[in-house]
């Protein structure tokens, strides 16, 4: 889904979180070698493969390796593409990584060529990725990185007998930034969700930038015209991060200029039937003004079935064309 990148753990987590317990610092504790662990019982097995186009695969990280080379790719789009800050251990290891690498799910999009010859090319593995946060494993660990900036908590106790998924992280390699491997991303994602059974997918994703005035059309224009219906609306920006997106009269905001003005991928969201949760958060150490989606199932337009595959089925179309 979104582009959402980690911030330090003592200013995403707040009070009302209900994560599990932290160290001194106000992180979750993710013990040396969570990592390793988690990924450890899958390396006999084979990795699930959603989907392929030419040289191009799309697929669930199946080892430590796989997981290490998307982290690589994140720091190479977040710290050395985008306007991120890395910390200190970030830069030292090339990584994007945190607690929740351990215990979220990894979609690759994976260049099967490259890899072949990546010791001598330094080419990279991964292009694309998605990291995948189910609630049943957000609640047995540090809940979901979202509620860092969103009080979530009223909209899950609200909707309990849905499944909820987080996404976030999400971003490809500039020389792979295409249809083909956006689409095969997409593949991943939507066979991942119909295969666990989600009903909403929620998370963050981004305008670059730090000054929501400079996005005042586009933030506007989701807050009259995209913003959650009461039944979503429960959750919002929590207050000391709230930023209004309310910035300018219905009278002034110029539809076509606001869609132009929007994220590729905020845009995609919104063609699938997401909702904008209340509230603009700014993200100082990325340099972004982030937005909350809320994405659920049955809200996506049936005609994108015919091309991703219907809610009630297993394999990806993609998979079959392969």
């Amino acid at each position: 889904m979104a582009i959402e990148r980690s911030r330090t753990f003592s200013e995403r987590f707040g009070p009302r979180n209900f994560l599990r317990p932290r160290n001194g610092r106000g992180e979750p504790r993710a013990p040396l070698g969570m990592l390793a662990r988690s990924y450890l019982h899958e390396r006999k097995t084979e990795p699930r493969v959603y989907g392929q186009v030419g040289d191009l695969e799309v697929r669930m990280a199946s080892s430590l390796k796989d997981v290490r080379l998307a982290q690589r790719m994140r720091f190479d789009v977040f710290y050395k593409e985008m306007s991120a800050t890395p910390s200190f251990l970030a830069e030292l290891r090339r990584r994007d990584e945190d607690p929740y690498d351990a215990i979220c799910d990894h979609l690759l999009v994976v260049d099967r060529a490259a890899s072949s010859q990546w010791q001598a090319t330094r080419r990279p593995l991964v292009v694309g990725t998605y990291r995948l946060l189910r609630q049943d494993v957000a609640l047995k660990h540090f809940g979901f990185y979202t509620q860092g900036e969103y009080d979530i908590a009223p909209m899950l106790a609200r909707h309990p007998s849905l499944r909820f998924l987080e996404v976030g992280r999400s971003c490809v390699l500039k020389s792979y930034r295409n249809r083909r491997t956006l689409e095969l991303l997409w593949h991943g994602l939507w066979t991942y969700v119909r295969e666990q059974r989600i009903d909403v997918m929620i998370g963050c994703a981004s305008f670059e930038g730090t000054d929501p005035r400079a996005h005042a059309m586009a933030l506007s224009f989701l807050h009259h015209n995209a913003r959650a219906p009461d039944e979503w609306r429960c959750c919002a920006a929590h207050p000391h991060l709230h930023q209004s997106m309310d910035l300018l009269p219905v009278g002034d905001i110029d539809a076509k200029a606001a869609l132009k003005a929007l994220p590729p991928l905020i845009k995609g969201y919104l063609r699938l039937g997401a909702f904008i949760g209340d509230g603009a958060v700014i993200d100082h150490q990325f340099g972004t003004t982030d937005v909350l989606i809320i994405l659920p199932v049955k809200n996506i337009d049936p005609r994108y079935f015919e091309h991703f595959g219907a809610p009630d089925e297993v394999k990806s179309r993609i998979a079959q064309d392969g």
